[in-house]
């Protein structure tokens, strides 16, 4: 069985997490938001924030994503990411690669069905 989403990136720290996941349940022609996804989690609380995707480049080994509510930058060991409203930095490790803890997808799978 086909799992319900792939995680494409996964950036933390002690407190929060980013996360791109790919929807796997959504038909082929659904719209690629619907189906590409950014996520800012608190790991404290599980509450899930989407992130509306702009823009994103990369240049070599630094990656750059840009949101409505604000910017992150990654190498394949670190990140930042930036909040566009209040300038809160969050410094945080990129584990892209490793599996997400059974808590963190449960709140994934609970915010992603209604």
């Amino acid at each position: 069985m086909k799992p319900f989403f792939t995680c494409l990136y996964y950036l933390e720290n002690d407190s929060d997490c980013l996360l791109e996941i790919k929807r796997n349940d959504l038909p082929a022609d659904a719209d690629i938001s619907d189906i590409f996804r950014w996520l800012y989690i608190n790991k404290h609380t599980f509450e899930i924030s989407p992130l509306v995707f702009r823009s994103m480049d990369s240049s070599g080994e630094v990656q750059e994503r840009f949101f409505d509510q604000g910017y992150l930058k990654f190498n394949d060991h670190t990140g930042t990411y930036i909040e566009k409203f209040n300038s809160a930095q969050h410094q945080l490790e990129n584990k892209t690669g490793l599996t997400i803890s059974t808590e963190l997808h449960k709140a994934i799978v609970s915010y992603l069905i209604p």
